[in-house]
């Protein structure tokens, strides 16, 4: 069984584990660097490190890209007062690949 950890970042957490790729909250950093990410947990095998509240960062990243999602449509609407506001939002995220879990 390959080390689990749970790794916090954009105010979420998520389960990761090495090779993995997944999408956070946008961050400040170029395509093709390395993020060191905090760590709440780490599982290998039998042994599991748990921190109190952070482990600090032995997570390690590489920023595989970045983008947009899809687009959200927010309406807002009285009824009987002729008001209606539409809104659009696109959330930016980085997408991450998980190197190394120390």
């Amino acid at each position: 069984m390959s080390k689990i950890a749970v790794i916090k970042t954009g105010g979420k957490q998520y389960k990761v584990a090495e090779g993995e790729t997944l999408k956070v909250e946008k961050l400040d950093v170029e395509t093709g660097a390395k993020v060191k990410l905090e760590t709440l947990l780490i599982i290998d095998g039998d042994k599991v490190e748990i921190g109190e509240p952070s482990l600090g960062e032995k997570v390690e990243a590489e920023v595989v890209g970045d983008g947009k999602q899809k687009k959200v449509t927010v309406v807002k609407y009285k009824n009987k007062t002729r008001y209606k506001r539409t809104i659009g939002h696109r959330q930016a995220f980085v997408t991450l690949k998980i190197t190394k879990i120390a």
